[in-house]
């Protein structure tokens, strides 16, 4: 289960908006106490996907096709710069709270995840999608990978300011 209040669900669905037909993408800083995932704060960050870091995936075969054949553009396709990436974790640390997520969206598409985002996600993270219809943020989906590396649904609670 991950918890977030109503001002993270809100940050991610204005930068999933904004940033329109385009995917967006972000970190997701929080606390983890056994299966339970309280989320502390929501930064969105730029989504870096170019050629060049296309280039970084290019190894890759999805449904038995080069990446290069994959429409690989910033609509379907979302990667976080190794360097903000860091600097992230630092103040992660700093702040003594963890990366407990990563959010990204799905222009007109749903909020599930696409055997891509299966491929290069680790088992520790929670992955949140938002679908964004036609401009408009949705459905948002959590996801985790369970041990034979297959996505599984986690729950999503919204905390209740007292």
């Amino acid at each position: 289960m991950i918890q977030f209040n109503k001002e993270h669900l809100q940050t991610i669905f204005t930068h999933a908006q904004n940033t329109y037909p385009e995917e967006c993408c972000g970190v997701i800083f929080g606390h983890i106490d056994c299966d339970r995932k309280t989320v502390v704060e929501v930064i969105p960050t730029q989504n870096a996907w170019n050629r060049e870091t296309a280039g970084d995936f290019a190894d890759d075969n999805i449904n038995n096709r080069p990446i290069d054949d994959i429409n690989h553009s910033k609509k379907r396709r979302y990667t976080i710069a190794p360097q903000e990436m860091l600097q992230l974790q630092k103040s992660a640390r700093e702040r003594n709270v963890n990366i407990i997520g990563i959010f990204h969206s799905h222009p007109d598409y749903p909020a599930v995840p696409s055997e891509f985002d299966r491929s290069y996600a680790w088992q520790e993270y929670s992955y949140i999608i938002v679908c964004v219809q036609k401009g408009q943020a949705g459905d948002v989906n959590s996801w985790v990978l369970d041990d034979n590396s297959q996505f599984q649904q986690e729950e999503i609670r919204e905390l209740v300011d007292s």
